[in-house]
């Protein structure tokens, strides 16, 4: 007797493969869950039950993100256990700048054709990424689409809540002139700059295995290495001191995304050369011919995530983030903005 499922897996949607990868996941999926999460996987939606008890006005703060064409690069060299963490670390990190602890996390997986043994390592990093930010993977979407992708690729797309209490939400309006910015260590490229770093490798003729010019690692690795996560020392930072803003350094870099938090009366000033640049974009700026303006403008350039506090605290930031195995530096301060059409970011090269 013919299967229910024959006309449909004859048209290229295997849905008994998907039931048994939904099954091999579920153990690695339910290890994510905290004492919120109401619901299994595999229901029409997540329930989570939220703690209200230590907030007066909590406000739940939602993010979404992918992971851009570095998902080419991915596939290229057929390694697919870290690209989640990548997934979870671009909406984790945005919703953090606002004072949110991140709760749950929801992914989208889609691909032509499901094979269950990539789609389960994807799955593996985005458990990894949720068990760093300290947030449950509380649900998702796999949708295998015929035609709609070339063999072997996927897409991905991510969606975190958290929540913060109203009178905490870091939002940068009391930054002042003077104040300190201090800057958090990237672990790479992150997730940003890929469609420039793709060309840059290829035209570069170096192959997967070959090293990172002036380091001991392969430049495949190095071009991969997730993005990091800042929940728990940023969290643990916020308990003691009072943090004027934050920032994630992603698409645009320092150029666009300081002046998100920055009021209009002030203008941050950067000194270069503070903070120690990985090789990786000291690779990308030869190979590009690019200068440090224009690598600023695209890439983190070392530095992923920015606090802002008052000047005074700076030392004692860094302190504790030293203690928590994170290196900072004081990578400039609040300057009073020249007139309302200046740049608000002056980096100084000097």
């Amino acid at each position: 007797m013919a299967s229910r499922s024959d006309a449909y897996k004859a048209a290229g949607v295997d849905i008994d493969a998907a039931n048994d990868f939904i099954g091999r996941i579920k153990n690695m999926v339910s290890s994510t869950f905290t004492k919120g999460v109401v619901t299994d996987i595999g229901g029409f939606g997540g329930l989570f039950k939220l703690d209200l008890t230590q907030m007066e006005e909590p406000v739940l703060v939602a993010g979404t993100d992918g992971v851009g064409t570095k998902l080419k690069l991915a596939f290229a060299e057929n390694k697919h256990d870290t690209i989640g963490i990548d997934l979870v670390a671009m909406s984790v990190n945005d919703i953090l700048v606002q004072g949110a602890k991140p709760l749950f996390f929801l992914d989208y997986f889609a691909t032509g054709k499901l094979e269950s043994g990539v789609a389960e390592k994807v799955v593996a990093g985005i458990v990894e990424g949720c068990k760093q930010s300290g947030c449950a993977l509380l649900g998702g979407e796999t949708a295998e689409m015929p035609g709609f992708y070339p063999d072997g690729e996927y897409d991905l797309s991510g969606f975190c809540v958290g929540m913060v209490d109203n009178a905490r939400i870091v939002d940068g309006s009391s930054i002042t002139i003077g104040d300190a910015i201090i800057g958090l260590e990237s672990s790479g490229i992150h997730s940003n700059g890929y469609s420039l770093v793709r060309k840059l490798y290829e035209q570069s003729g170096l192959s997967s295995d070959d090293l990172l010019p002036g380091t001991d690692r392969k430049i495949g690795e190095a071009l991969l290495e997730p993005t990091r996560i800042y929940a728990e020392e940023v969290r643990n930072i916020m308990r003691e001191v009072d943090v004027k803003g934050m920032v994630h350094i992603t698409g645009g870099g320092f150029y666009d995304n300081l002046p998100r938090i920055m009021p209009r009366q002030v203008a941050a000033k950067i000194d270069f050369g503070s903070w120690e640049m990985l090789p990786v974009f000291n690779w990308l700026k030869e190979q590009g011919d690019l200068s440090w303006p224009e690598m600023l403008q695209i890439f983190n350039c070392g530095i992923g995530y920015v606090l802002v506090v008052k000047k005074e605290l700076a030392e004692d930031v860094m302190d504790r983030l030293t203690g928590m195995n994170m290196r900072a530096w004081k990578i400039g301060e609040m300057v009073r903005r020249e007139n309302p059409e200046s740049e608000q970011v002056q980096v100084s090269f000097d």
